[in-house]
Formats: C-alpha cells, structure tokens, sequence
C-alpha cells in the first residue's frame, strides 16, 4: 500500500466514524422508546349536581375597649363563656369558640392609649331554625358578624358515590360510541382514574348589627335560606379499541 492511498484510508475512516457515533445514540433511542400501540383513546367523563348545603355556621363576637389589657381579656372571656353556657341547653346546636385577639390603640405620639379586644363564638347546626332562635336570643351577649352555608361531609360523600356511578357511565358510553365511530367493534380499558372535585367553598351572608337585633323581636325566628353546593366527579383514561 502505498503512503498516497493509505492517507485516503485514514481521511475516509476519520470521515465516517462521527456518522456512526451519531446513528448510534438514535438508535438507543429508538430501543429504549416506550411501545405505542395503535387504536388508543384518551377520554375524560365529568358528572356535576348541585347540592343543597345543609350546614349553617353563625359567627357571634364581642368587641370591647379598655384601657388594660389584662382586664379586657377577663372581660372578653367572661362574654364568651356567658354566650357558650347559653348555648349548651339548646338541643341541635353545638357551640364553640372562634378568634381571640387584642391590639393596642396608639395617639397621635405613638403611645397605648387603649386596648381593643374582640372574640368570637360560633354556632352550627343542621337545624337552621334553632341555630336562628339562638342566635336571635343571645343579641344581647353578642352580636352576630356573618353565616356560612356548607355541605356537610355525610352529603357531599353521597352525592359523590351517586354521580361516580354517573360519570363512569358516561365514560363508557364515550369509549363505545368512539371505539363505533372509527371503525372498530369494541374496546378494552387500558387505564382509568376516578377524582372527586369536591364541594365548592360556603358562602357567607352578613347579617344585621346587634343593635338592630334588638331592636326586632322578630329576628328570634328569622329564616335562613342556605344555597347549594356544586359536587364533580371525573373519571379519566385511555382504552384499547379493537
């Protein structure tokens, strides 16, 4: 051989490995990619209800201003406790404390000029009525500062395992109609997920100042009117048509 072709050799060698280190690292891929099998469908189904909430919570506070905060906190507690005693003989209602807080009040100098204070107490029941009539009752311990509406977790888990059955349904009706409209006879369920959205968040309603409530004989049988709840379930996956 003579040093003229071996030169020639060596260049076109030197030319055609970067190629194969190329092809190389394609080919890895092209092994290590995951099967794809043809004829799979992703589908998703949704089932919604509105619910009606069945569970009122009525916030009650008291707010005071003294000058020490050791006294205002005695006092605060001592409203607190008069309204929660009031509250355990009325059947269907169950009380309990809410928020506590105390801040100083400052003057033009920045110096405590006083102490504000304020705390809560909070009603619920499945029983607007009661929790109404107590609430109207207690107007002149405290005054009530807003009501929620929410639905409570026995109904929101029964409205769930109703509309699973529904969005299930509804998934497999898509996966048949699907599986027709492509031209295949059936289909098999490769994977398949079942979340719940849950229940969207209470709305609350203000409610009158405890001067106007005792002003109102009538507040003690006020009505409450609770709105609903809207309740999802999603059922999501693919199928194998065939």
């Amino acid at each position: 051989m003579t040093r003229k072709t071996a030169r020639v050799l060596a260049f076109a060698m030197a030319c055609a490995t970067p190629l194969a280190l190329s092809v190389a690292p394609a080919v890895a891929r092209a092994q290590n990619a995951p099967y794809q099998p043809a004829g799979v469908l992703s589908l998703n189904a949704q089932a919604s209800a509105e619910v009606p909430q069945d569970v009122v919570n009525i916030t009650l506070f008291y707010e005071q201003e003294a000058s020490d905060p050791s006294s205002l906190t005695n006092t605060l507690n001592q409203r607190a406790e008069s309204a929660l005693q009031k509250a355990k003989g009325v059947s269907g209602v169950t009380a309990r404390t809410g928020s506590f807080s105390i801040q100083p009040s400052t003057d033009r100098d920045g110096r405590i000029s006083a102490w504000r204070g304020r705390t809560e107490v909070v009603l619920e029941s499945h029983d607007f009525a009661a929790a109404s009539k107590l609430a109207g009752q207690m107007a002149s311990i405290m005054q009530v500062g807003n009501v929620q509406f929410s639905l409570s977790p026995e109904s929101q888990r029964a409205a769930e395992q109703k509309l699973t059955g529904e969005a299930i349904a509804s998934f497999r009706q898509q996966a048949a109609s699907s599986a027709q409209a492509f031209g295949y006879s059936g289909y098999s369920i490769r994977e398949v997920n079942v979340g719940h959205n849950g229940a969207v968040m209470p709305r609350p309603m203000m409610m009158m100042s405890a001067r106007g409530m005792a002003a109102d004989a009538k507040v003690a049988s006020m009505p409450l009117e609770a709105g609903t709840s809207t309740v999802t379930v999603n059922v999501s996956g693919s199928v194998q048509m065939k």
